[in-house]
């Protein structure tokens, strides 16, 4: 007896229904399945992201280090501002007691006004931005309701971010136009102290090629006499005489050895010496390091942006590349321009007042809004 087809078809639908309803029967309740739903999506969140990428594993995955640096840092501030501090007052005590006596008795007096009026003019610039690039807040967008543009929300103030504004872990709170936290002022360089970090840097390195420069010959001289020091101290203090020298009376009686003379200087000599060369040594090892940092910071400044800046701008730029476009940063308004933007020039004048002197001045914008120019024209002419 052959089967129809017609009725296999309809013996299978009947099975595939019988055990739908069976398995109906063994499912469990709506609200359990809506509940395991629910957490299996919590759980997937925690390690799903359509935004992931190599960047945001990197940083989940040393989260622990960032943070233990960042404790470190904020408790070790004032002890890296005190090292300054007792660095800078070392090279100015020496300075003043062994290096200005000398300087006094053996140069002309022209080369004596120059030393007495740059070195001093470089400590007072060098004081001034010091204290200033400490004290002085980098700025911190409002926290009241308020009707400036923002152009984020910071996913850990919970607060809106104006442009060019980022969250310093150390200092636990969004920074308007950071650059970085230095741990040497133990604060945040943003906005408001930028200008002072970097003509803090700039005039610390022309103090420390001023020293290098000119305390070369001095350096070289002090090792030489140091070298010499070490020799004498080698020598021995005396020659043993025995046998007929005894006899013939060479010595006077009890003595057995030919005493040397005193060493042809003292221990202040040794420490003028030993204290030029500590000089020479701290000021050309900072110069070329604060060297390399002004002149990383001045291109910064010349392109118009942060070193947080630089690195979003590099990302950015490689990502419009990829698209067959070419990213230009909004605030760079020309390097002239960038400059007297950054240092507040205005006038001609201000070239001698707000730059090469003291100026306590508070920069042109206020941080929370910028201005954007799609071309670069003189901004102020000057």
């Amino acid at each position: 007896m052959r089967c129809c087809p017609t009725s296999t078809l309809h013996l299978l639908r009947c099975l595939r229904l019988r055990s739908c309803t069976r398995r109906g029967k063994s499912r469990l309740p709506l609200w359990i399945r809506e509940l395991w739903a629910y957490m299996s999506l919590l759980v997937q969140s925690l390690y799903f992201n359509s935004l992931t990428d190599s960047d945001v594993v990197f940083d989940s995955v040393f989260e622990p280090v960032f943070w233990t640096v960042d404790y470190v840092t904020r408790w070790f501030g004032t002890v890296f501002v005190c090292l300054v501090v007792i660095l800078v007052s070392s090279i100015v005590g020496i300075a003043y007691m062994v290096l200005l006596p000398l300087i006094l008795n053996t140069y002309s007096p022209v080369w004596i006004a120059w030393h007495v009026c740059y070195g001093h003019w470089n400590i007072v610039m060098i004081a001034f931005h010091y204290y200033k690039a400490t004290k002085t807040s980098p700025g911190y967008p409002p926290t009241e309701k308020n009707d400036s543009p923002f152009v984020a929300v910071c996913k850990k103030c919970i607060m809106p971010k104006p442009a060019r504004t980022h969250h310093c872990g150390i200092c636990n709170r969004c920074i308007l136009k950071m650059d970085h936290h230095c741990p040497w002022l133990n604060n945040c360089v943003g906005h408001f102290n930028h200008r002072y970090f970097f003509c803090f840097c700039l005039f610390m390195t022309l103090g420390c090629v001023y020293c290098s420069i000119s305390g070369r010959n001095l350096f070289l001289d002090a090792y030489k006499a140091l070298e010499r020091f070490k020799h004498l101290d080698t020598e021995k203090p005396g020659v043993p005489v025995t046998g007929m020298g005894l006899l013939i009376g060479l010595l006077p009686p009890g003595q057995t050895n030919y005493q040397t003379s005193a060493p042809p200087y003292t221990f202040k000599d040794k420490m003028i010496h030993k204290s030029i060369i500590y000089m020479w040594v701290l000021t050309s090892t900072a110069g070329v390091a604060l060297g390399a940092l002004t002149l990383w910071h001045a291109v910064l400044i010349s392109r118009g942006e942060t070193s947080i800046e630089r690195h979003i701008n590099s990302k950015e730029t490689k990502r419009m590349a990829n698209r067959g476009k070419v990213y230009r940063n909004p605030y760079n308004y020309g390097s002239l321009n960038n400059w007297k933007v950054f240092f507040g020039v205005e006038k001609r004048s201000h070239w001698l007042t707000r730059v090469l002197l003291p100026s306590g001045h508070t920069p042109l914008c206020d941080g929370l809004k910028w201005d954007v120019f799609p071309v670069k024209k003189d901004l102020i002419p000057v």
